[in-house]
């Protein structure tokens, strides 16, 4: 998952005929979120903390308009009037703010390849937050899953000597956006356009706080930046759309197989596009994640057909 808040997935079997277009549906929102890098890299020359303030701002209008054709305004003003679900938003919108600014800083900072770990460790973070908050119970196989990420994550630690602070600060504050998000009523698109109403406040104060400091970027030069930072709306809201119909449609197996496609392609762009280093420590690390995700996942389906039975 890419960086991006997506709405909880439904458990619900998909009806008949609805798996093509879902798979479409899915697979287009999983392949915009791994090549989201591309864009932070166009617009590499703006400061980070501007960048967030475009995207919370543009987001806010684009999902405010998506809510105003299909008739569910409504329902951003009923979140905002449920107290206990605003509390809850509340803190899933220090999060998300909190993930979007680092996932940034990863791309213009040459640290995608650590970004696109963080996203294929979320699974397996998502598992222990549920065994530590909601107390579930881990089967064997996801308790090895868990094992072999972590003995991923130290190795990569002591190989190259630092602590890969990026992919744990991407995969635990989403592992906690996700874990929060199941408490609350909203679907994505409606709790997304809470949280950047929320913060909307903010990001339009510190572009305007740089205005007067003479470092804002937007408006500047050709236009070129202006309009990059302007699509930074259709960046955010539009895959997230296109993965609520997705989800809509397909089994919770089908749709987890495919969340990998997003961290996959950052993984690639990080090392053959942008040519960030991949030493061994690296390949033993992912080597090891991987493996722990092959065995997630072959648990995972296995529950779901004994479920079926």
């Amino acid at each position: 998952m890419s960086e991006e808040s997506r709405p909880a997935v439904p458990s619900v079997p998909a009806a008949p005929g609805q798996s093509r277009p879902g798979v479409a549906f899915a697979l287009a929102a999983f392949t915009a979120w791994g090549f989201i890098p591309l864009y932070f890299k166009a617009v590499a020359v703006v400061p980070p903390l501007e960048v967030l303030a475009h995207r919370v701002l543009w987001s806010l209008v684009l999902l405010l308009l998506i809510q105003l054709v299909r008739g569910r305004l409504g329902r951003v003003g009923a979140a905002l009037r449920h107290g206990r679900t605003l509390a809850v938003l509340a803190v899933t919108t220090v999060l998300v703010a909190g993930n979007w600014l680092v996932f940034i800083w990863s791309v213009t900072n040459a640290h995608l390849l650590e970004a696109s770990l963080g996203y294929f460790i979320n699974p397996l973070v998502s598992v222990l937050l549920g065994f530590v908050f909601l107390r579930e119970r881990l089967r064997p196989g996801q308790l090895l899953a868990v094992g072999l990420a972590m003995v991923g994550v130290l190795w990569l630690a002591v190989g190259t000597g630092t602590l890969p602070w990026v992919a744990l600060f991407l995969a635990g504050s989403f592992g906690l956006y996700g874990l929060l998000r199941k408490l609350t009523r909203p679907d994505g698109v409606t709790g997304l356009a809470v949280e950047t109403l929320l913060l909307a406040p903010v990001a339009l104060g510190w572009l305007v706080l740089s205005g007067r400091r003479g470092v804002l970027v937007f408006g500047q030069g050709d236009g070129t930046l202006t309009w990059l930072l302007v699509a930074a709306g259709v960046v955010t809201a539009l895959p997230l759309v296109w993965f609520a119909e997705g989800a809509r449609r397909l089994r919770l197996a089908t749709l987890g197989f495919l969340q990998y496609v997003a961290p996959s392609l950052q993984f690639l762009l990080a090392v053959v596009a942008f040519g960030e280093p991949f030493s061994r420590d690296h390949a033993v690390s992912f080597g090891l994640i991987w493996t722990a995700l092959a065995i997630y996942s072959v648990d995972t389906a296995r529950s779901l057909k004994r479920r079926k039975r």
